[in-house]
């Protein structure tokens, strides 16, 4: 066994453990022969109540993402032979709606996680209903007293949720890749823990609601106790997290963005009472996925404090634009990577993720990204730059991506796009484009692309399939073929001119060039080269100065408090946590931030200035709808050449895919909710034995 098995494998231990104190929290043995014991030894004068579970809970989780640091530090720069855990069952995929395309793993932990909260609740409530029932006075109905558990304990349950919920949406992570995933990826596991954590909140506060109603303690609703947990806290919370809710259902969301995005920006206020509803013993049982959030959130604010240097931008004909930034060389992604954007011009709070379709190794000096004009922030972006601007203040935060592109390494790769999906398949075709031509020992398989599109227009989006620069470059390499779909319209949109067919005028691409700003700085890793070593330097220094801290506060001004009998305010022990964590994180962060910036500035100086066209052209996809013009370069001809249109249909995907007959096929879809499912469908029938999987969804 290598060392990068028995580092993985040291980590799951630790996983499971960690997994198996969360089976055994709500059993009897937990709480009638290990807390007891646990008291005597881990109950110390720096830690007091918080010491067991600091222990159990928060430090597992601490130590995988550290050491998750190193792992991936050492073994992060495989693409091609990136072990793949799981492998087998992570090919078997099904469509289940509502949770849409699920393979075997991700089904199997769901299903894992409901019994562990059916486990946890039913040991609550024999443990409650045996001789733990609390009786608020003595004539008071033991049914009463159940009701009233029963909606306690599912509160415990939304806990276990709140333990895990913050994990997906943490972009700068290093336990996501550790399972093959990131952070967009994973944003679906954050929306079905979202919904589940309020549907226990909303039963917990209404059960309690009930129950004072019942037994004629309303007042107790306005109690903010200094000895125990704070009914009011609980209710703020509550209320802001039922404004989270019903501003993130998807009908809502998609149809007004504005509102879910900025009512989500309430979780801190959330988080805040919530905390201070549940104390500092149940905070450390969630600890864990707020304090790496908390240190990747610190991280993207400080990096989208500078402004990115952009170069150019090119509009398309079809409502979409390319934003071309300058990069350091040194910073490097995958493809299928994303990136967010801030336009200050546009909207200050606003940030949106778009595909990176430059390759980092083909385009050493710049990073793309593609923008299709649909929404109403995207729609005053394209006015501005119609409006040709000498400048553009934009921030970025990112690159974010896999920390594997193992679906390069196929004999055969189908990509199925529809409309702006295709983007991720510009960003793997540029890559494929870097191993055929420049490195002359790697695998490169054979490219099938097929994609969807609405409109004539929109087949000009197949011009960034090739970068847009003065270098000329061979693809003769690369075996490929493109199947272009136009479902809207029967025949291309052409009129005549001089006897010969043209498109209209609107089909010539425009070019900005920007004037260089020195404020502007290229795109870099937030914390350099050695990123993930840095990150890990974060997390170790940030959580022991937090402990360190914590010990200190806790000995020297709680203990002597709580040693005379008297009692410390129970919120402001969990006001104190809070405090105590998100100053640790600031100081370490900001400490390893300013010192990589001062690395990543250094940098910045030496990049050239990257050469841009200045001449604006036409579209070389007009070919493709029978205009005559002169073709630029033969890698455009090449493309030109390679790319069937078909007008009035849509693409026959089980056809296609049952038709390719190489052994080893990547099937890659980026698109429509409803491509996506099909595609799902069409590999996971069983039909073919070689086809593996892979979805792309930004349409959360």
């Amino acid at each position: 066994m290598g060392s990068r098995a028995v580092l993985y494998t040291f980590m799951v231990l630790v996983f499971v453990g960690w997994l198996f104190i969360w089976v055994m929290l709500p059993t009897p043995t937990y709480r009638n022969s290990w807390t007891p014991q646990l008291k005597i030894k881990l109950n110390s004068t720096y830690f007091r109540e918080q010491g067991i579970n600091l222990l159990l809970f928060t430090f597992p989780i601490m130590l995988i993402a550290a050491v998750s640091c190193v792992y991936l530090h050492l073994y992060n720069k495989s693409t091609s032979d990136h072990r793949e855990y799981f492998g087998s069952l992570k090919r078997k995929v099904v469509v289940m709606e509502p949770l849409g395309i699920v393979n075997a793993v991700e089904l199997s932990f769901a299903v894992m996680f409901i019994v562990l909260l059916i486990w946890s609740l039913a040991n609550y409530i024999y443990i409650s209903f045996n001789g733990n029932l609390h009786m608020h006075n003595p004539t008071e109905k033991v049914w009463k007293a159940k009701f009233r558990s029963v909606s306690l304990r599912l509160g415990y349950l939304g806990n276990i949720c709140y333990a895990f919920l913050f994990f997906p949406v943490t972009r700068v992570s290093s336990i996501l890749p550790l399972m093959g995933l990131t952070s967009e990826s994973s944003i679906k596991y954050h929306i079905w823990l979202g919904h589940l954590s309020m549907a226990l909140a909303l039963l917990h506060s209404a059960g309690f609601v009930i129950y004072y109603a019942m037994s004629n303690q309303m007042i107790e609703m306005i109690e903010w106790s200094s000895t125990y947990v704070s009914n009011v806290a609980g209710e703020i919370a509550t209320l802001v997290a039922i404004a989270m809710w019903v501003t993130s259902l998807y009908k809502i969301r998609r149809k007004m963005f504005d509102l879910f995005f900025y009512t989500h920006q309430l979780y801190t206020l959330y988080m805040f009472f919530y905390l201070l509803h549940v104390g500092v013993a149940y905070t450390c049982m969630v600890l864990p996925g707020i304090f790496l959030f908390l240190i990747d959130r610190y991280l993207r604010f400080l990096q989208s404090k500078r402004s990115a240097r952009l170069i150019s931008s090119r509009l398309l004909p079809c409502s979409t634009f390319e934003l071309t930034f300058s990069k350091n060389p040194g910073l490097t992604y995958n493809p299928t990577s994303i990136l967010f954007v801030n336009v200050p011009s546009v909207s200050k709070l606003q940030w949106h993720p778009f595909t990176i379709v430059s390759s980092s190794n083909l385009e050493t000096n710049k990073l793309s990204v593609v923008i299709k004009s649909v929404g109403s922030w995207s729609q005053k972006l394209e006015k501005q730059l119609s409006s040709s601007p000498d400048r553009l203040q934009i921030s970025t935060e990112g690159p974010y991506g896999p920390s594997s592109s193992h679906f390069l390494s196929r004999e055969c790769l189908v990509m199925v796009s529809g409309g702006s999906g295709i983007a991720p398949m510009i960003s793997i075709f540029r890559e494929l484009i870097y191993r055929s031509t420049l490195q002359t020992n790697t695998k490169v398989p054979k490219v099938i692309l097929i994609t969807s599109f609405k409109n004539t227009s929109d087949l000009t989006m197949l011009d960034l399939l090739l970068p847009f620069s003065t270098t000329p470059f061979d693809i003769s390499n690369l075996d490929y073929q493109i199947q272009a779909y136009v479902t809207r319209e029967n025949e291309p949109q052409q009129h005549h001119h001089n006897n010969q067919l043209e498109l209209p005028s609107k089909s010539k691409q425009q070019l900005l060039v920007f004037k260089q700003n020195p404020k502007d700085s290229p795109i870099s890793a937030a914390l350099g080269k050695s990123s993930w070593l840095w990150l890990g330097a974060i997390i170790t220094s940030s959580f022991f100065m937090f402990l360190l801290l914590l010990g200190l506060v806790t000995r020297y001004s709680i203990y002597p408090i709580e040693r005379d009998g008297k009692l410390y305010h129970y919120s402001a022990k969990i006001i104190w946590d809070m405090f105590l964590a998100c100053a640790s994180v600031f100081i370490a962060t900001s400490v390893i931030f300013m010192w990589q910036k001062r690395e990543n500035e250094i940098e910045g100086r030496q990049i050239q200035n990257v050469e841009i066209p200045t001449n604006p052209t036409n579209s070389p996809a007009a070919n493709l709808c029978g205009t005559e013009r002169e073709l630029e370069s033969l890698p455009h001809q090449s493309i030109v050449q390679a790319t069937k249109v078909h007008y009035g249909t849509r693409p026959d995907l089980k056809r296609i895919l049952f038709d390719v007959k190489a052994s080893d096929v990547g099937v890659v879809v980026c698109g429509p909710k409803s491509m996506r499912h099909e595609v799902a469908k069409i590999c996971a029938s069983g039909l073919a034995k070689n086809l593996h999987f892979e979805s792309i969804s930004f349409n959360w």
